[in-house]
């Protein structure tokens, strides 16, 4: 269903190695840098959390409801104290909506321009609503935003009805793997 991707930060001096410097630099389950400004994962460890206005980041987007089991009970405090901006919009793994669809790129339209966290708990709600996002209101090419989604998983059941539906919505070809 889903491949973890862990990382060791390496570091040289102030100068960090990189496949997406602030990717390898979160401690969370299967971070991947989208852009200098937008990043995606799963749930980010309490510490990395507090640790993220060092990475420069502004704003957080969390697509999990607070009941699931991982959940950082105290995320928004963390953020806030960083004065970093949380932003929840709980998605149900089953039930995944087309108003959840526009709720994430409205949120991610307002935050254009600012570092960006979007996570949930392993990446899959949050790689496939993101890129949802740049195919459809960025109008990027859809093979190419792909690829960070495949880099997770292969949405399936509701996710990929979704996605297929979003897609053709949109006028949008491309054949999901």
């Amino acid at each position: 269903m889903f491949r973890r991707r862990e990382f060791t930060l390496l570091s040289f001096g102030s100068v960090l190695l990189h496949e997406g410097a602030l990717a390898i630099a979160l401690d969370a389950p299967n971070p991947i840098e989208i852009s200098p400004l937008l990043i995606t994962s799963g749930q980010p460890t309490p510490k990395a959390l507090a640790g993220l206005g060092a990475l420069g980041i502004e704003s957080v987007v969390y697509l999990a409801p607070s009941s699931v089991t991982d959940a950082v009970k105290n995320e928004p405090d963390l953020l806030q104290q960083q004065g970093i901006e949380f932003v929840q919009i709980p998605i149900p793994f089953n039930a995944p909506t087309e108003e959840h669809v526009i709720a994430v790129s409205k949120t991610l339209q307002r935050l254009s321009g600012k570092k960006v966290l979007v996570h949930c708990q392993v990446n899959l709600r949050a790689s496939t609503m993101v890129f949802l996002h740049r195919v459809v209101t960025l109008k990027e090419e859809p093979s190419r935003a792909y690829e960070a989604v495949s880099r997770v998983w292969s949405p399936e059941g509701p996710w990929r009805t979704l996605v297929i539906e979003q897609l053709k919505k949109h006028k949008v070809t491309f054949e999901l793997l």
